[in-house]
């Protein structure tokens, strides 16, 4: 098996060919770590941008305050309150 592998015949490009198909390959692969540096470098800032938003968003800085809406303590008083005068729903006991 090996001696019929020798005897096929193998076409081989001439040096000059075979030097730019190198160069092509390696300018190629240079490209491609050029944009796997940019993909690494793009995520991440996204995870920074991501915490920077939440780390805002519970802070209160996404959106402009107006000061004359009603605290969040008045706010969950005022549902304690209606939860409480709201009547109760009876809870049935299913047939059989």
């Amino acid at each position: 098996s090996l001696e019929i592998c020798r005897e096929l015949p193998l076409p081989v490009p001439p040096a000059g060919e075979q030097t730019e198909i190198v160069r092509r390959v390696e300018q190629l692969f240079a490209f491609a770590d050029q944009l796997e540096a940019k993909v690494t470098t793009a995520q991440a800032r996204i995870d920074r941008l991501t915490q920077s938003i939440l780390a805002k968003a519970f802070r209160g800085e996404l959106v402009p305050q107006d000061p004359n809406d009603e605290p969040a303590s008045l706010l969950l008083e005022r549902i304690r309150a209606q939860r409480a005068d709201a009547p109760k729903a009876k809870r049935g006991r299913k047939s059989a």
